[in-house]
């Protein structure tokens, strides 16, 4: 039977742009830096937010110009990024030449609110000088659609909404299309951006946790140079068993592995009682352990990806036989996959 392969990574994160400053960061173990999300309140109060923001792009390369993105907001550009870096240029040559059929899948949870927040700002304010051209990049499918027309994509497109285990569901339905051959190569990317509205929402919950940005991207194909995705169980779902330990706990069941070379890849945020629920199930864990949140911040849907994509660069640097990635969702599901060298 066929090896479903990861064959290519891109990242961007508050690390910067790439992969390479991506794992320079989670090597060096210094957390991203904070700045501020503010707003003005109807009385004129400033209310400042902490956030980990994806740093300026300096080396213009990362991101080649396209017209497709001269109007998207960040989340479309963070996703191309990841996916161009993911695919490399000959198979981005390739991909536009009509060589290969490339799918795309993107994961997410908060989507396009940059746009979403200047076009209703714009509707409230006075509606007949809102603005057209920004309805369509508030809709979740933006960054996806973006991405497939400038690959010149006649391979699937689908968007996934969900908490933050989505791209694991993501890489479910990749393997379907792959061994159903919709296509010779699928790239999955799960981007988010950040605001004052998302900013505060998570700071709400926690006045530890820093809200970040970014996107994680993999490319998915049959028998290609890379890690072998070995397993990705169905996610488990809150409903089923009303409590997220024991839904975690069944996760970590779906898996057999040798824990002590294995690589554990969790998402854990650095707060203690945000961590509880996986300190108890991973408590015992006897191999090695990253927790990319913990110097990220947390990026919502794109947090897993990035975790993912760090599983998979410590592969190839032999750090580890396997990885198991695993993300506790905050309100639909428990996911995770297993990574072989």
């Amino acid at each position: 039977m066929s090896r479903v392969t990861i064959s290519g990574t891109g990242a961007v994160s508050p690390a910067g742009w790439g992969v390479a400053a991506l794992m320079e960061m989670l090597r060096s173990g210094v957390k991203a830096e904070d700045s501020m999300v503010e707003r003005k309140t109807a009385d004129d109060r400033l209310i400042a937010s902490p956030v980990a923001r994806v740093p300026k792009l300096m080396d213009k390369s990362l991101l080649p110009k396209n017209p497709r993105l001269r109007r998207t907001s960040p989340i479309g550009k963070f996703a191309a990024a990841a996916a161009f870096e993911a695919l490399g240029p000959e198979r981005l040559a390739a991909a536009q030449a009509g060589e290969i059929r490339v799918g795309v899948i993107c994961s997410l949870m908060n989507g396009c609110v940059n746009y979403s927040n200047r076009f209703y700002g714009e509707v409230l304010g006075d509606p007949a000088f809102a603005s057209p051209i920004l309805f369509p990049e508030t809709v979740y499918n933006a960054p996806s659609s973006h991405l497939s027309a400038i690959l010149g994509s006649m391979a699937p497109n689908d968007t996934l909404v969900g908490d933050g285990a989505e791209i694991f569901t993501a890489l479910e339905v990749a393997t379907e299309w792959l061994l159903r051959g919709d296509c010779e190569v699928c790239v999955v990317v799960a981007p988010e951006e950040i605001d004052w509205l998302s900013a505060e929402a998570v700071g709400l919950r926690s006045a530890e946790i820093t809200p970040s940005e970014g996107a994680g991207a993999v490319v998915l194909e049959l028998d290609g140079n890379g890690p072998t995705l070995l397993a990705i169980p169905d996610p488990v779902s809150y409903s089923e068993l009303g409590d997220r330990t024991e839904a975690l706990r069944k996760l970590r069941g779906e898996f057999s592995v040798d824990e002590e070379s294995t690589l554990l890849a969790d998402s854990r945020i650095g707060v203690a009682w945000v961590d509880a629920i996986e300190d108890a199930v991973f408590g015992d864990w006897k191999g090695a352990r990253i927790s990319t949140k913990s110097l990220l911040g947390d990026a919502l849907g794109a947090s897993a990806s990035l975790q993912l994509v760090a599983a998979v660069e410590m592969l190839k640097a032999g750090e580890a036989e396997q990885a198991m990635v695993t993300s506790l969702g905050g309100n639909e599901q428990a996911g995770g996959c297993l990574l072989g060298r």
